[in-house]
């Protein structure tokens, strides 16, 4: 009680969700983050209180365990979202396949670690998010450049929607700024590592295989109009060419 009144206190204090349905370990990462990470930590047992919880109240970051009763985190993760489209979510999870960590990343995750895991590494993690949270704060990075034409299609960024006459498309977060990097660079190549460092910040190989099925849904999305093509640039990264 202590704690939290003094937590509670600071008002600039990063305030994080916590949902882990394994109520000693999501005690552990509770009191870890508060001490060491100076964060205030909201700890969920469940998903169905998770979602209760971001509902209720404004959080910087949220930390969702996968594996849960009553509302999974992927599920959790996938409600967040409508309601949020831009707090950063970390997934923790006992999952190691591929398919798991893609699905992470095309619910609008933005980071995915792997249990079991070093608290220390959880922590490291969350102050590098944060840390290129307030470096795109600082720079303003092209905050003009939101809305594009690409041929018959409109694409808003801050929405993730594209438009087609009537017909919307929405977008996970990670197709919206795959998209995005792609129109900012039309007619010319979008490196690999480049789109990997800038969305994923990592280009190991794992990462390199969901943007592949992400750009494979762009694809998709886009092919009503044969002026509009995503191609492969062999050995170099990605074109989007509009004709």
């Amino acid at each position: 009680m202590w704690l939290s009144r003094v937590l509670n206190k600071n008002k600039k204090m990063k305030k994080i969700l916590l949902v882990e349905d394994d109520p000693n370990l999501g005690l552990l990462l509770q009191d870890y983050l508060q001490l060491k990470g100076k964060f205030d930590v909201v700890l969920c047992t469940d998903g169905e209180d998770g979602l209760k919880a971001f509902n209720k109240q404004n959080f910087d970051l949220c930390i969702l365990d996968v594996m849960m009763p009553k509302k999974d985190g992927f599920t959790l993760g996938k409600d967040i979202r409508k309601v949020n489209t831009q707090v950063p979510i970390i997934f923790a999870t006992a999952k190691t396949m591929l398919e798991d960590k893609s699905a992470a990343y095309d619910l609008g995750g933005d980071d995915y670690i792997t249990k079991p895991f070093r608290i220390e590494e959880l922590l490291l993690r969350i102050n590098a998010m944060f840390k290129r949270i307030a470096n795109k704060t600082d720079k303003n990075e092209e905050v003009a450049e939101t809305q594009f034409s690409i041929g018959r299609y409109h694409f808003d960024y801050t929405t993730q929607i594209i438009t087609d006459n009537d017909h919307q498309q929405k977008l996970s977060t990670k197709e919206a700024e795959l998209l995005r990097l792609l129109c900012l660079k039309k007619n010319t190549v979008l490196t690999r590592e480049e789109a990997l460092l800038s969305i994923w910040h990592d280009d190991n190989y794992f990462n390199g295989r969901s943007m592949d099925v992400f750009l494979s849904k762009l694809r998709k999305y886009l092919k009503a109009d044969p002026a509009v093509e995503i191609i492969n640039v062999h050995g170099k990264g990605y074109k989007l060419l509009v004709g």
